[in-house]
């Protein structure tokens, strides 16, 4: 299993959310996707997204004022 980091600071929503299924998709099952994010919509909506998909969120957390991370794995 590997961790592999998507900076999405500084983009507006929806494109974390874009970015990050994009990024999966080319991932391994089992590897996980560090999603680091500045969009306070993308703290709904990456988490549900993960949800529908049936990818264990193993990390979701505050970075700063208004920055958040979350890690998701491919499952």
């Amino acid at each position: 299993m590997a961790q592999h980091i998507l900076e999405t600071d500084g983009q507006v929503c929806p494109f974390p959310l874009v970015e990050a299924k994009r990024a999966i998709d080319g991932l391994p099952v089992g590897d996980e996707l560090v999603i680091n994010f500045d969009c306070t919509q993308a703290t709904d909506a990456i988490p549900q997204w993960a949800a529908d998909e049936g990818y264990p969120v193993t990390n979701f957390a505050r970075r700063g004022a208004a920055e958040w991370t979350i890690t998701v794995q491919k499952a």
